[in-house]
């Protein structure tokens, strides 16, 4: 680790993928989280609807959306390493009177996290959502883009609350 105590800069504060090369490997889990907050005539424009809209099933294609997306974060975010995940599970859920939840749970057996890949793959769902959406409004905002959990790694972390909205 560099100086600074930041992983990916060296000693001269340049970037700089990390070495994992030396890590032992394990089984890495994270999940993360989006919210889609929708004007109250849009929920029920989406309810009405069966969470259709003019381009398609907004929750199903969220849903791959999010995969294909947490399977190429990698692409994405610089200094990430390429990962051949074993899983990915989005799961959308829109509560009565509630913002859309999505939620990305992301394993593999590596020597590097997948918290990255979780929160890519609920941010890109999120988006998703909003693509699909916004032919009905552009007052839509995504919101609450966090980790809520990772386990297998040298630092577990597990947000208070269990990730409820609070």
């Amino acid at each position: 680790m560099a100086r600074s105590g930041l992983t990916h800069l060296d000693a001269q504060h340049k970037p700089k993928m990390v070495d994992v090369g030396a890590k032992e490997v394990t089984l890495r889990s994270a999940t993360a989280e989006a919210r889609v907050r929708l004007p109250a005539t849009v929920a029920r424009a989406l309810r009405a609807s069966g969470h259709r809209t003019r381009k398609g099933p907004v929750f199903d294609t969220a849903i791959i959306a999010g995969v294909m997306a947490a399977k190429r974060t990698h692409e994405l975010i610089p200094f990430c390493h390429p990962l051949g995940l074993d899983s990915c599970d989005v799961e959308v859920a829109h509560p009565r009177g509630g913002d859309i939840v999505v939620r990305c749970t992301v394993s593999v057996r590596h020597r590097t996290g997948v918290e990255m890949e979780a929160l890519t793959g609920a941010a890109v769902a999120a988006l998703t959502i909003y693509d699909m959406c916004k032919a009905l409004s552009h007052d839509l905002e995504i919101t609450a883009v966090r980790l809520l959990a990772k386990a297998g790694g040298r630092r577990p972390f597990k947000r208070a609350g269990g990730g409820k909205r609070r």
